[in-house]
């Protein structure tokens, strides 16, 4: 679990670094729907930072969709409708629990066995019928972050995965009648301000959670310099704010997109570690052999796991009837 921290002395302002550590907690499944952050008076004691700053954090965090406010509980990281997974040591309990309660809470509805029932095989033919067809979205801003979740679910589902920026996404939905479009958390309110309900069906992914790059992070020396490489650079601006937030100037980040090969070239002349993203490790090795007569001294390299979370892709196989 990522730990709260916030360097005062940072180019970067307080109230950012704590978004984007709480933001990456949520689309990391660190934090999962229906958990509740911490109260504005426990943060400022973590953090240092005002109630005041905390809660426009807290503000900022409701308007991406991320969160949601319940008066008098507090702050609670909201579910997409799909995620209402209930913890228990056998799998099959939590699954009787939940179409018990939910049957159950029909029936309080005024709603007849057989009209669940159709309910039922409704939702589940319609699901199907989406699952035929799969997209992945992310605005053109960063749209290479959507090349990196474009590539591994193919992979993985080992099935054609069309790649649509946000932008177009309207006119996507004209032509076709289904479909299933992907997310991250980061991009899902956006995307369910464009779908309609019950048009497509929309699945946010969590990130992959980055544990074992940030344990390394917090065990290299001080003054270290540490390159971070992707395809994305949205990633690249939210690891290094989360980076800095954990080491502040006691540690050296440099960034570099993949493609930029004069930036990455300099990069790899100053760092003692790059960490890549798997997409962009290849191309951070041939960069190093091409630099290799002029380095002093060759980078530690690791590469990421995926970019999304080994968990998310068995959800997703089973949302879309591959297992």
């Amino acid at each position: 679990m990522l730990n709260f921290k916030i360097q005062s002395d940072s180019d970067i302002p307080a109230s950012r670094q704590l978004f984007e550590q709480i933001q990456f907690a949520i689309a990391s499944g660190q934090y999962t729907p229906g958990h509740r952050l911490p109260s504005t008076r426990q943060l400022a004691m973590i953090t240092g930072l005002h109630r005041n700053t905390i809660s426009k954090v807290y503000q900022q965090l409701e308007e991406t969709g991320l969160v949601e406010s319940i008066a008098g509980s507090g702050i609670y990281v909201k579910s997409q409708g799909r995620e209402n997974e209930l913890e228990s040591d056998s799998p099959l309990v939590a699954q009787n629990n939940l179409l018990e309660s939910s049957i159950d809470e029909l029936l309080e509805l005024g709603s007849s066995l057989a009209k669940i029932k159709e309910l039922f095989l409704e939702e589940i033919d319609w699901r199907m019928r989406c699952s035929e067809r799969v997209f992945v979205t992310v605005p053109k801003r960063d749209a290479s972050a959507g090349k990196l979740m474009q590539q591994e679910l193919q992979e993985s589902l080992v099935i054609p995965v069309e790649l649509v920026l946000l932008e177009e996404l309207p006119s996507t939905l004209e032509e076709n009648n289904l479909g299933t479009v992907v997310t991250s958390r980061y991009f899902i309110k956006e995307v369910l301000d464009i779908v309609p309900p019950k048009s497509f069906r929309v699945i946010p992914v969590d990130i992959y959670n980055y544990a074992r790059e940030l344990e390394l992070i917090q065990k290299l020396p001080s003054q270290a310099c540490l390159a971070l490489v992707s395809l994305s650079q949205g990633t690249l601006t939210i690891a290094e704010s989360i980076v800095k937030s954990q080491r502040g100037d006691d540690l050296l980040v440099l960034t570099s997109p993949a493609h930029d090969t004069t930036r990455l070239k300099a990069v790899i002349r100053s760092a003692h570690t790059i960490i890549s993203d798997p997409a962009s490790y290849e191309i951070v090795k041939g960069a190093i052999a091409q630099t290799r007569e002029h380095l002093i001294r060759f980078p530690d390299v690791i590469c990421s796991e995926n970019y999304i979370s080994a968990k998310s892709i068995d959800l997703l196989k089973r949302e879309l009837g591959l297992q």
